[in-house]
């Protein structure tokens, strides 16, 4: 049973209210080599960062994080307008002198002024107090909310790899039976070449026994049959029982398999056995796309 892994994709999300407050916090996840956490929030909150950033890598050790947070206070305003006051008088100024320059009429209107860059100024208050509590709460549940959902997303992918994994086996199972096999495919068809090639049908037993015994042991993959199994008992432990994150140990682990694979490829010359090279490089390279999304 698939408990502990986690996919790097995810989505949380919580709405808070109290009397004073209304806090919204979204956070969404994708893959990423190492854990980023980008914020985007008010200004004011700019000192609470680093311990929001603290909080989310206690539960995320992996994956590139958005967080989104906002909030109103319902008692009072958060922001004040300030006015540029030497800006406004410069720019009544030019007004002026632009009245004058074109002999057109000037409108005094204090409207057009402030509608000017950088008169009227919208400020950020201090975030109110109580409001960093609630916050967090709120941070924590979406937080809760995004894990959830990375573990249901790593449990299936859990049970796909347990699927795949039985078919590596299966695979690996049928290279093992062919093994033996080859060396006599081989000396028959090396027979097969000299009554073909010679009027004479006498062979030097000893001499085809000894190119036999060279090749047989040329396309032994007996080591290399012993270590995928190995492999696939590691992987099966990894993603059955393994608590904390896992996905950089099992894409470790897949580079190995596939080092195996290879080898045998390139020893046997027995189109069966190299057919069933070919399946198991293509679910490697399935399950290796999987891991790519595993915390």
């Amino acid at each position: 049973m698939i408990k502990y892994l986690r996919s790097m994709t995810g989505f949380g999300s919580a709405l808070f209210e109290t009397e004073d407050f209304s806090v919204h916090v979204e956070m969404k996840s994708v893959n990423q080599r190492y854990l980023e956490v980008q914020f985007h929030m008010p200004h004011a909150l700019s000192a609470l960062e680093v311990r929001l950033r603290r909080t989310i890598s206690e539960t995320l050790s992996r994956g590139k994080v958005d967080v989104y947070i906002s909030y109103r206070c319902k008692k009072k305003a958060l922001q004040r307008v300030m006015l540029n006051e030497a800006l406004a008088k410069e720019y009544s100024t030019a007004l002026d002198r632009l009245s004058e320059l074109l002999k057109m009429e000037r409108c005094k209107d204090v409207h057009t002024i402030a509608s000017y860059q950088d008169v009227l100024l919208v400020e950020d208050m201090d975030a109110p107090k109580g409001l960093e509590e609630i916050i967090f709460e709120a941070l924590q549940f979406a937080l809760n909310r995004l894990d959830t959902m990375r573990q249901e997303e790593g449990a299936h992918i859990g049970e796909d790899f347990l699927e795949r994994m039985d078919r590596l086996q299966d695979y690996t199972d049928q290279l093992e039976s062919i093994a033996p096999n080859l060396a006599e495919h081989y000396k028959q068809h090396l027979m097969e070449k000299i009554h073909a090639l010679l009027l004479d049908t006498s062979v030097d037993e000893a001499r085809l026994l000894q190119e036999v015994a060279i090749y047989a042991d040329k396309v032994d993959y007996t080591e290399e049959i012993v270590r995928l199994h190995s492999h696939f008992n590691q992987f099966h432990e990894i993603i059955c029982e393994e608590k904390g994150p896992c996905g950089r140990r099992l894409d470790f682990l897949l580079q190995e398999i596939n080092r195996e694979a290879n080898t045998i490829a390139s020893k046997v010359n027995n189109a069966e056995a190299a057919q069933i090279v070919v399946l198991i490089k293509s679910e490697l390279e399935k399950i290796r796309e999987q891991v790519q999304n595993l915390e």
